[in-house]
């Protein structure tokens, strides 16, 4: 299916569909929107005010929920939408939409290249299906519960790295305008990682990290606070390419744990105690 297709286009299924057919239409629908916002790709674009920096992102995320929104709830007519990329916490019962229209929205238009479209679908408040296009380079990263994570049909796994010491790792910040206590804890841990690790990346938007865990490139990626859409898409990637979620203790993550941790298994105890001091 060509990425210019537009919403009307990801036809839903005639009957019900497996999983693996609602991935596959997914996928459509977040090449689709990707198409639309590598249109808008360009220039950086000027604001003076905080309001016309909200304006132009609610702009580009309007463009991609044009596509998103009537394609998605077409394959699942009863599931229901998260508004708000930035929400955290634990969903209602049942299938949600969790989506990010234009993850890493600011860097879009900063005319930096790290963003991306993101898709996930969430069943009683476990992601089991997850579809991420970036559409500067035309990579599609998916991955489905029990199945695999895959990168255009390749399979991912996460790095064989044991010593954090040669390991490069990242963080992210989860959302503008954090309060003070996460600051001074995402200041302290980078601190600990800067003296630990090979190599400390800090950048947002979460979901690049991920993908690079998954993919193998990054050993470890950790967050504090964090919404449902930053990091859903990329814990599905992470586990299903064989990496280890946790929060930043080490005990297991669900989406209210105020730390976020995805690392290869080799590292991960290593990433914990780190994180720890």
């Amino acid at each position: 299916m060509s990425e210019t297709l537009r919403a009307t286009e990801v036809a839903a299924p005639a009957g019900p569909a497996s999983d693996t057919d609602l991935l596959a239409r997914t996928a459509d629908a977040v090449r689709a929107a990707g198409a639309v916002l590598r249109e808008r790709f360009g220039d950086v674009v000027a604001h003076r005010t905080r309001e016309e920096l909200m304006s132009a992102l609610a702009a580009n995320d309007e463009a991609a929920l044009d596509i998103l929104r009537p394609a998605l709830t077409g394959l699942r007519p009863n599931a229901g939408w998260v508004e708000d990329e930035l929400d955290g916490g634990a969903l209602p019962s049942g299938e949600w939409w969790v989506v990010d229209p234009a993850e890493g929205n600011v860097n879009h238009l900063h005319a930096l290249p790290e963003w991306a479209v993101t898709a996930t679908l969430v069943r009683d408040n476990r992601p089991v299906l997850t579809a991420v296009h970036l559409p500067l380079t035309g990579e599609t990263y998916t991955a489905l519960t029990g199945a695999g994570a895959h990168l255009d049909g390749r399979p991912l796994h996460v790095s064989p790295t044991t010593d954090l010491g040669l390991g490069l790792v990242a963080t992210s910040q989860a959302r503008p305008d954090e309060d003070e206590e996460v600051v001074r804890r995402i200041g302290s841990s980078i601190t600990a990682m800067l003296s630990d690790a090979l190599v400390v990346r800090t950048s947002v938007p979460a979901t690049l990290h991920l993908l690079n865990v998954a993919a193998g490139r990054i050993d470890a990626f950790w967050q504090f606070a964090g919404a449902r859409a930053d990091l859903l898409p990329g814990a599905l990637l992470v586990t299903e390419a064989g990496g280890r979620i946790t929060d930043a203790e080490g005990r297991p993550w669900t989406p209210q744990s105020d730390g976020f941790l995805a690392a290869a298994p080799g590292v991960h105890t290593q990433a914990v105690a780190t994180l720890s001091r």
